[in-house]
């Protein structure tokens, strides 16, 4: 069904850098399964603002399912396998994501790619996420697939250090951009979200980044 839906709307991957690759529209077809799969999810671990070790609030709600989920509070960054919440494991990964995620990795080039975590980022207009790496995963080898749905975004595409010129990437609903290999550990960001209502989504954006970090 996605890659039949890719070629329904013409979409063509486009190479953003040398291990860095955008798939426009490829969750399109799968956008109702994604969001039937994500009910339970957030039932189970709400959307939550953590705080940086040093005390301040993240802008960017979040949830995590998975075998293990990240979390950031005065104990610093890490990822772990139980809800600080709760106390309880974290929602299991929806094998829809997990298909996806497979799918989306091979058409970017990279085989055999199976997360064990998902990041689910929440934003509303205004919302931004600043530069930073992805630095808390075990293996720097495997990609990371991040997913987009509801209103557009801009994602800021870094070098290996923060001062590096940045490149602007539209991202819209059903968008899938991909990156690892030597492009891992680049810096990377998104703008505020402009002011929109998306038909299907409302005022929000939400992001799925799907990791392998244990």
């Amino acid at each position: 069904m996605i890659q039949s839906d890719l070629d329904l709307f013409g979409s063509q991957p486009q190479r953003l850098a040398s291990h860095t690759v955008l798939l426009p529209g490829f969750a399109l077809g799968e956008v109702e399964a994604l969001l039937d799969a994500l009910r339970p999810v957030l039932r189970a671990a709400p959307f939550r603002h953590m705080h940086t070790p040093g005390g301040l609030r993240m802008a960017v709600a979040l949830t995590n399912c998975g075998r293990l989920g990240w979390v950031s509070d005065a104990r610093g960054y890490r990822y772990s396998p139980t809800d600080p919440v709760s106390g309880q494991p974290w929602p299991a990964l929806p094998p829809v994501l997990l298909e996806l995620a497979g799918k989306a990795a091979r058409a970017a080039g990279f085989d055999d790619f199976v997360p064990d975590a998902c990041l689910v980022n929440h934003y509303l207009p205004g919302t931004r996420l600043s530069l930073h790496q992805d630095r808390d995963e075990h293996d720097f080898g495997q990609p990371i697939v991040s997913v987009s749905l509801g209103l557009p975004a801009v994602f800021l595409l870094g070098g290996q250090q923060r001062s590096d010129r940045t490149q602007r990437v539209p991202l819209s609903h059903g968008d899938v951009l991909v990156w690892g290999g030597e492009d891992r550990l680049r810096f990377h960001g998104v703008l505020p979200i402009k002011p929109g209502v998306h038909p299907r989504m409302g005022e929000r954006r939400i992001n799925l980044t799907l990791r392998k970090a244990g």
